[in-house]
Formats: C-alpha cells, structure tokens, sequence
C-alpha cells in the first residue's frame, strides 16, 4: 500500500478541479472523518469535537446512513456537516462509470450535500467531470492523511502523520470505522489538544 502523509504540491496542482485544501490567512484546520456513521467511533469522534468547540465534515456512506439514522442526524444536529462517500463504498477505477454514478444516487437518497469524496481517492475523469459539471459537487480530497486506516502503523505514527504536515488551510483525513479505531481513538484528542493549544480553530467544509 503506497501513500503519502502530505500530498505533494506538483500533484495538487495536476489535479486542480479537485478540493485539496482551504484558502486561509487565519489558523484554520478542516477535520474530515470518512466511512461513517459507525455505532462506536463516531460518537466518540462526536463527543471529543464537541470538547474543543470545533466542527468538521463527515463523508459518509449511504449504506451506514441507512443503519444508523440516529448517529447521522446527531452529526446534523451538532453543526457539522455531511458529505457523500457513495453508498457501498465504490472504487471507482474498478466500477464502471454508470454503476458508480447511480451508487452515488443512491447515497444521496440518504444524505444531503453537494460535497462528495471518492472512496480511496479514485474517480474517473468522466465522473468526476459529471459531478462537478452537472451535478453541481464539489470534489473533496485531502492535504494530510493521517493513515489512521493503516492497520501497519502505531497510533503514534498516525498522530505524528498530523502534526508534523499539517499547515493553516489543511484539510485532513480521519475515518469514524472500526478498522481506524484504535489510531484514531490515540491521535484525534491529542490533535485536537495540540492545534487549539496553538491558536487553530477547526472548521466544517463549505
């Protein structure tokens, strides 16, 4: 499995009808938590938010919407903000264009917003210029991975993926599952810690 903490700028500027990052002369940091909603880790994510005041963006899936309303309206409810993660989780350099569009259709049955980030970072040129040009989403991706899915790594080094990259404006990646629980569990409150202790607020997606 090949990632980066950071991605680089060269990319970033290769793929630049995507969201990479916020605009910010202010400290301002984008916590975004993907795969949700999940019984456990999100009212955990939820409960360590509400402590430092900060909001943040959930990419959510459609089938997990489905089975746990209550966490999904409690994200709402508590001022963050949702955003499509297709419905069965898609790869979408695997799915045929028109399966992966109507997966995508259906998760929108479920949640409400134009934001959408594709399962693994992989969409195609064709979607991706469906969804942006037609259908009026925004294309979330990210500045900072924490790799807290990375089942390889220590919670620590989940943390220090954070720490060490993220910079006024970064959008970061969390996940609320149970396979990232542990990392995320260990690294989230210490980021949230760190970052407000140095002037950051944390702010949900637009």
């Amino acid at each position: 499995m090949f990632y980066t903490a950071r991605i680089p700028s060269w990319f970033i500027k290769l793929n630049s009808s995507l969201v990479w990052s916020i605009p910010a002369t202010e400290k301002e940091l984008y916590l975004t938590f993907d795969d949700g909603p999940h019984e456990t880790a999100t009212p955990f994510v939820l409960d360590r938010l509400k402590e430092f005041n900060a909001k943040a963006t959930f990419f959510c899936l459609g089938k997990n919407v489905k089975a746990y309303p209550k966490i999904y309206e409690r994200i709402l409810d508590e001022g963050h903000k949702p955003g499509n993660h297709t419905f069965h989780h898609l790869d979408g350099w695997k799915t045929k264009n028109n399966l992966y569009a109507s997966d995508i259709a259906e998760a929108a049955k479920y949640i409400d917003s134009k934001l959408f980030r594709p399962p693994y970072g992989k969409i195609s040129p064709f979607v991706s210029k469906l969804l942006r040009n037609k259908l009026n989403y925004k294309i979330i991706m990210w500045h900072i991975l924490s790799a807290d899915f990375d089942i390889k790594i220590s919670p620590q080094k989940c943390l220090e993926n954070v720490l060490l990259n993220a910079t006024r404006g970064s959008i970061i990646v969390f996940h609320d599952s149970t396979k990232a629980f542990e990392r995320m569990q260990f690294a989230l409150p210490k980021v949230l810690k760190h970052f407000a202790e140095d002037g950051y607020t944390f702010k949900a997606l637009k």
